[in-house]
C-alpha cells in the first residue's frame, strides 16, 4: 500500500524531535552532576565567525548550515556548557551578562534545531506540526528546567520579570530570512550595549524591511507582534512611533516625515515576514 507523503513527513518530524529530547536529556542529566558560576561563549563566538555570512547587499547575514553541521560536537558541546549553569549563578551575573546569556542560549538552540533536519527542509516551521510550532516544544535544558524557545524569549527575557529591553527583537534570531540578522559574533556583557544598538540600526535601513512608500512607513511585522515592548518606557518613550523617530536616520526619514510620524500623518503598516531558512548556499 502506498501511504501518503503526508505520513512521512509525520514520521519524519518524530525522529527529529525524538533526537532533539534525546539531546535535552543527555545535556540535562550531565548538568546535574556540576554547577558553574560563569560560562565562556567563546566556542559560540567561533562558530559565529566561522559560518555566519554577509548576505550580497550587506544589510543582513546568511547561516552556512552545513559548516554548522560539519562542526556539531563543537556546538553541542558549547549548549552542554549552557546547560550546567544553575539558577543561583545566574542570578549572580549582571544584567547585561544575564541578556547576553539568555540570546547567545536562544540562537545556538535555534541553530541546533535546525541541524537535526537539515539540509531536508526549507524553513523553521516545517519542524513545527498541526498541533504545535517548534518554538513551543519543551527540550533545552537551561537553568534547572526543561524550557522552550517560547519560554526563553517570551518568560525569561521578555517577561514581566525580564529586562524591558525591546531591542532584542532585533538581536534573537529565529531562522529566517524576514528576521534580523544572526549577528556574526556572540552576544558579550561588556559589548552588550553596542551590539543591540548596532543590531538595530542595522535591521531598520534595510529598505526591505522597512521603508516609506507614499504617505505610509511600512515596517516589519516584528513591530506589529511585538508592538508593546517598544511602548513600555525604553528612553522614556510609550509609542511605537516614538521609538521609530528615535531611528529617523537609520530609517531615512527627514524632518518632515519624522514630524508627519508622530501627528499621525505617516501610516504605519507592516510588511508581510519571509519564513524562508535563513541559509547561505556558498
Amino acid at each position: 500500500m502506498k501511504l501518503p507523503l503526508s505520513y512521512y513527513l509525520f514520521m519524519n518530524q518524530g525522529i527529529s524531535w525524538l533526537f532533539i529530547v534525546m539531546v535535552g536529556l543527555t545535556f540535562g542529566l550531565s548538568a546535574k552532576a556540576e554547577s558553574v558560576s560563569s560560562v565562556s561563549h567563546a566556542p559560540w563566538d567561533q562558530l559565529l565567525h566561522a559560518h555566519v555570512v554577509d548576505t550580497p547587499d550587506g544589510r543582513s547575514t546568511s547561516v552556512d548550515y552545513r559548516g554548522m553541521l560539519a562542526e556539531r560536537a563543537k556546538l553541542s558541546a558549547y549548549l552542554q556548557s549552557l546547560a550546567l549553569v544553575k539558577k543561583d549563578a545566574f542570578a549572580r551575573l549582571s544584567q547585561p551578562a544575564q541578556l547576553a546569556f539568555l540570546i547567545n542560549a536562544y540562537n545556538a538552540w535555534t541553530v541546533e534545531l535546525v541541524l537535526t533536519a537539515y539540509p531536508d527542509l526549507t524553513s523553521i516551521k516545517d519542524l513545527g506540526s498541526f498541533f504545535r510550532s517548534p518554538w513551543s516544544r519543551s527540550f533545552i535544558p537551561l537553568l534547572e528546567e526543561t524550557r522552550s524557545l517560547d519560554n526563553i524569549e517570551h518568560d525569561l527575557i521578555r517577561g514581566d520579570n525580564g529586562y524591558q529591553e525591546p531591542r532584542i527583537h532585533f538581536a534573537v534570531n529565529c531562522a529566517s530570512i524576514g528576521c534580523p540578522a544572526l549577528r556574526a559574533e556572540a552576544y558579550d556583557e561588556a559589548r552588550l550595549e553596542s551590539q543591540l544598538e548596532d543590531q538595530t540600526r542595522r535591521f531598520l535601513q534595510d529598505p526591505s524591511r522597512n521603508r516609506v512608500v507614499g504617505d505610509s512607513l511600512e515596517v516589519s511585522s516584528i513591530f506589529k507582534w511585538y508592538r508593546e515592548d517598544f511602548q513600555q518606557g525604553w528612553l522614556g518613550y510609550s509609542r511605537l512611533e516614538d521609538f521609530l523617530s528615535h531611528y529617523s536616520d537609520a530609517l531615512a526619514l527627514t524632518s518632515d516625515q519624522v514630524q508627519a510620524l508622530s501627528d499621525g500623518g505617516l501610516k504605519i503598516r507592516f510588511v508581510s515576514y519571509d519564513w524562508g531558512l535563513n541559509q547561505s548556499f556558498n
